[in-house]
């Protein structure tokens, strides 16, 4: 009889636990789903941006070509931009191989990136340009799958389609600022210049994938 006593005495400690099990799994399932309309939200958010951006570009009266433009006036120039529902954009970016066509807000911040990915430094005209994205399944997180020698182009509020190749995919820190941003040789092949790097977290947080981008002069 006594035994019997210590084991229903027990029974509240183990359906608490149960209990916290329960709501630990809840948990869980309640942060994936969040998640996952997260990411459906900021895709939608970059794809109607996107879209009124193509239609901006469609009404601009003419291509502006690289030619058209001095190099001593593209080291120094601002990059244009334009505005789309109260945010500034500098461009286009797209990846044909990967079916993403994004648009690039002028800075970046973490409510920016919510909507779309952000430049975080540099300028294509001096070919040090860094973009950042979240890796939502339609911002940035296709970028694992990139196959090096994939077509990207960036194309700005003037009609400037600037063609740049992948050409090398880099896994740093999560605060290897100074790596992140440097476009001068990689250490192993001196002659190697970045003009364009993308890069995102990986699915823990834990470090940063960047995808590195040479210019074509066409």
């Amino acid at each position: 009889m006594a035994g019997n006593r210590r084991k229903r005495r027990a029974n509240p400690i183990g359906a608490l636990l149960i209990f916290l099990g329960i709501l630990c799994i809840l948990g869980a399932a309640g942060l994936a789903a969040y998640n996952w309309w997260d990411g459906l939200r900021a895709g939608e958010a970059a794809g109607k941006a996107a879209e009124k951006i193509r239609e901006e570009l469609e009404q601009a009266p003419d291509e502006t070509n690289e030619e058209d433009i001095p190099r001593e006036e593209q080291t120094f120039r601002e990059m244009p931009t334009m505005m789309i529902d109260g945010s500034e954009y500098i461009g286009l970016l797209e990846i044909p191989s990967l079916s993403l066509s994004l648009p690039v807000m002028k800075d970046w911040d973490y409510e920016r990136l919510r909507t779309a990915p952000c430049r975080y430094s540099g300028s294509y005209f001096t070919n040090d340009l860094v973009i950042c994205g979240h890796n939502y399944a339609r911002h940035f997180s296709p970028l694992r799958g990139i196959s090096m020698g994939a077509d990207v182009y960036f194309t700005n509020p003037e009609g400037w389609k600037i063609h740049y190749i992948a050409d090398n995919i880099q896994t740093v820190g999560p605060e290897a600022i100074d790596e992140m941003i440097q476009n001068g040789p990689d250490g192993e092949t001196e002659e190697r210049w970045w003009d364009l790097t993308l890069f995102t977290c990986n699915l823990g947080g834990t470090a940063r994938y960047a995808v590195r981008c040479v210019r074509i002069r066409e």
